[in-house]
């Protein structure tokens, strides 16, 4: 008989159900495409793919930072291709799933928020090209206030859309800050400094080197000549003269030569009768001769003439009471280096009076309206020598009471004055060379000083009156 069989069940617990592979949920892809259409990885999020999401919102404000910072169109064109690439692979992602579904609600909500991105966009980069136009329109009528107020508008969303359009605004601002500080220097300039002059003038030359900004440069330089002339006539001539004579550019700075051409003559007549009045005669002279030098047509050139010469005639006259001031006998000051003053009265035929300088023993005894001390008053200037002895006149014998047996033999002499004479007008020396004044002699007691041994009086000096002396002078002083 057969054993039966038995059937075991396996050792264990029972099989489990196995496990079935997960699946993404079914994605569409337009909704995931125009999800990364708004630069935020809305449609990665759709699709589950969280850390991809946030590179695309990272990567986004890391190329807006760059757009905007460096404000050049490959930046743009990068931010570009990086919103290009991100929409197609938000629309290549879902084709590797089994299943594809129109979710109607994301693709409404994606495509609402990539228009409000897209148009927010378009918006401010409009905005960005309104405001540069602005700007450019203000800087071509030479309007820098105008043109910072409008480059002023520009806000964090304008750099962000269209930083290459705003970018040129900055340099028309720096353009215009630096008009200002010319502005500034030219303002300090109307005080005569040529350095500031200078300055100002280097500055509207740097900025008139960059495109553009000729019309603002101008406004700047209208706005300094229209200052001209200034309240002060040297401080005018002055800055005229330096514009005149400034190097040439061949451009709108040129144009201040011109404007100082019709500014300059006036200035220096009205700096000369300033400086006439202040005493500053040779600075005077200077400004009036200028006029004459580089303005021979002008219509004020014989005021100029006269002011030269009444300026010519103050500098020789101080020259000439300086010098006599000096004088303390014939070798020094004037009588040692005489000058003219063409001011002073002709040395004509008849009468002239003098000024006598040097010694005075003799000519102090002339008749006081043959003196004067104002030079402007004299033909002349006689410079008096110490009086030495002339032509012997008479020797005669005098007896001493003392020693009656030894008389003294005495020369009378006249008196000789040794002269330099010069006509003031022209500071020529004149003859005669020297005087010889007559006058009594060998009088009846001759009275005489002496100290320790009597040796006599010597010989002596006729004695002379105020006649003798004037006889003696006439022929200097007449003609």
């Amino acid at each position: 008989m057969d054993s039966p069989t038995y059937e075991h069940a396996p050792f264990g617990p029972p099989d489990e159900p196995p496990t079935p592979l997960r699946t993404r949920p079914p994605a569409d892809p337009v909704a995931a495409a125009l999800g990364n259409a708004s630069l935020f990885g809305i449609g990665y999020l759709l699709l589950g793919h969280w850390w991809l999401a946030v590179f695309a919102v990272v990567g986004t404000v890391w190329l807006l930072n760059v757009a905007a910072s460096t404000a050049d169109t490959w930046a743009e064109i990068l931010l570009v291709a990086w919103w290009v690439a991100g929409m197609a692979h938000g629309w290549s992602l879902p084709h590797g799933r089994t299943e594809h579904v129109v979710r109607r609600g994301q693709r409404v909500g994606t495509l609402a928020v990539a228009l409000a991105v897209l148009l927010t966009a378009v918006l401010l980069r409009v905005d960005a090209h309104g405001i540069e136009d602005r700007v450019n329109e203000a800087r071509e009528r030479g309007d820098c206030e105008a043109a910072v107020a409008a480059q002023d508008e520009v806000g964090f969303g304008q750099r962000l859309a269209g930083a290459t359009v705003v970018e040129p605004g900055k340099a028309v601002v720096e353009a215009c800050n630096q008009l200002e500080r010319a502005a500034s220097r030219l303002a300090a300039g109307r005080s005569g400094s040529v350095e500031d002059l200078e300055r100002g003038f280097g500055i509207l030359a740097g900025v008139l080197r960059e495109p553009g900004n000729e019309q603002t440069v101008k406004t700047v330089l209208d706005a300094f000549l229209d200052g001209l002339p200034t309240q002060d006539s040297c401080n005018t001539a002055d800055i005229t003269e330096w514009l005149r004579d400034r190097e040439p550019t061949r451009d709108v700075l040129d144009r201040s030569a011109t404007n100082a051409t019709r500014t300059e003559p006036a200035a220096l007549v009205g700096c000369g009768d300033d400086l006439m009045a202040e005493d500053d005669w040779q600075e005077a002279r200077t400004r009036y001769q200028l006029l004459l030098d580089e303005y021979p047509d002008d219509t004020r050139t014989e005021v100029a003439r006269g002011g030269v010469r009444k300026a010519t005639l103050a500098i020789e006259l101080e020259k000439v009471r300086g010098l006599v001031g000096d004088t303390y006998d014939a070798t020094s000051g004037y009588c040692e280096t005489p000058a003219k003053y063409s001011g002073a009265p002709a040395y004509r035929k008849g009468f002239n009076r003098a000024l006598f300088l040097g010694d005075t023993e003799y000519t102090g005894r002339l008749p006081g309206d043959w003196r004067t001390g104002d030079p402007t008053k004299a033909s002349l200037v006689v410079c008096a020598d110490t009086a030495e002895n002339g032509a012997a006149v008479e020797t005669c014998q005098y007896e001493n009471d003392k020693s009656p047996y030894f008389p003294y033999s005495v020369t009378f002499y006249k008196v000789k004055v040794p002269l330099k004479v010069y006509e003031l007008r022209t500071g020529k020396r004149l003859d005669p060379r020297e005087v010889q004044i007559s006058g009594g002699s060998c009088p009846s007691v001759l009275r005489y000083e002496y100290y320790g041994i009597d040796l006599g009086p010597g010989n002596e000096f006729v004695s002379t009156a105020k006649s003798d002396v004037r006889d003696a002078f006439w022929p200097v002083v007449k003609r």
